[in-house]
């Protein structure tokens, strides 16, 4: 298995876990970290015995793939120039600011040839528990994802900090077009939303509903989802998924009939080495990546329609001068 020269850009709370994974799997050489800050850079490089760097332009030449973990405001600008370096990415979500700046990304990866993968690494646990073989056409999605508050990642809207990985996780699942939005939210701590609720309408005629706070007292990632004879309830913060389908299993009531039950759980799953690990292995050319720019693109365009539509509920609600 070929080792690939790997580095980190961007050394706060994530970009250190993302070092942690990339230092402890055998087909990556951790090379270096890259931070604008000398004390966060070095305090990983010091850690993972790599090289420090202040600016990104220093990895050309000297790495093979890189995680991008920094400022959504900076995706754009940073991973641009590792794609025309002929660099491999994995940038974390969203994967731009823009719908514009993601169709730069996806395009310009396209023409590199080289790999361009987001962050939304929960996918890799709705395919450990093999959720797909249990609902292959969800008429209903409900999904909660409720946090205590963090001064991380206030800089955007609770859409984009959290409620996005259930965009993605929805639109994989469904695998259709957004037909129609309906959304409200509210800032409660920050100048952005911090709480919000979405309706998605699918052109196949499936709804998902999904709710996300981050000034909750307690912290729950669920995901209820409802097919033609068959149910699914997923606990993601438990790595939990229980499964009800009509089949040869047990009647629960005379006349009724035999429901099949399946549980599985994956309590100890590293999402984040999984996605790491299956990046490496897109960029030796194994297979494509798990969620490609096109993946991010399309999460990131629901997610700016759904602050587009909090907008204008608040402008129908407040006045035009609503923020």
């Amino acid at each position: 298995m070929r080792k690939l020269r790997t580095a980190v850009i961007g050394c706060g709370h994530f970009g250190r876990y993302h070092a942690d994974k990339y230092a402890s799997l055998p087909d990556s050489e951790f090379v270096g970290v890259v931070d604008p800050d000398p004390a966060a850079r070095k305090a990983v490089a010091g850690k993972h015995k790599v090289a420090a760097f202040a600016d990104p332009a220093e990895l050309a030449g000297n790495v093979d793939a890189v995680s991008v973990v920094v400022p959504t405001v900076l995706h754009f600008d940073v991973a641009m120039r590792l794609i025309e370096a002929g660099i491999h990415v994995l940038i974390e979500k969203p994967i731009a600011e823009t719908v514009e700046q993601a169709d730069g990304l996806v395009a310009a990866a396209a023409a590199k040839g080289t790999i361009l993968q987001v962050g939304h690494l929960q996918r890799f646990l709705i395919d450990r528990l093999g959720v797909k073989a249990h609902v292959d056409r969800p008429l209903y999605i409900e999904a909660t994802r409720i946090h205590a508050f963090s001064p991380r990642a206030t800089d955007v809207s609770v859409i984009l900090d959290l409620m996005i990985h259930d965009i993605d996780l929805v639109l994989a699942l469904v695998g259709s077009p957004v037909e129609s939005v309906m959304a409200v939210g509210a800032p409660v701590v920050t100048k952005e939303e911090d709480i919000a609720n979405v309706r998605l309408g699918f052109e196949n005629g499936c709804v998902a509903n999904i709710t996300t706070s981050r000034v909750s007292l307690k912290t729950e990632r669920k995901m209820r989802i409802f097919g033609h004879e068959s149910y699914v309830s997923l606990d993601l913060a438990k790595r939990k998924m229980t499964a009800f389908k009509r089949g040869t299993g047990i009647a629960w009531f005379p006349g009724l009939p035999p429901i099949d039950r399946v549980e599985k759980e994956y309590p100890d799953g590293d999402d984040l080495k999984a996605e790491i690990a299956s990046f490496l292995a897109a960029c030796r050319g194994e297979h494509p990546p798990r969620v490609d720019g096109k993946d991010g693109r399309a999460a990131l365009d629901v997610a700016l329609r759904i602050e587009a539509a909090i907008r204008a509920h608040h402008a129908r609600v407040f006045g035009p001068t609503a923020g």
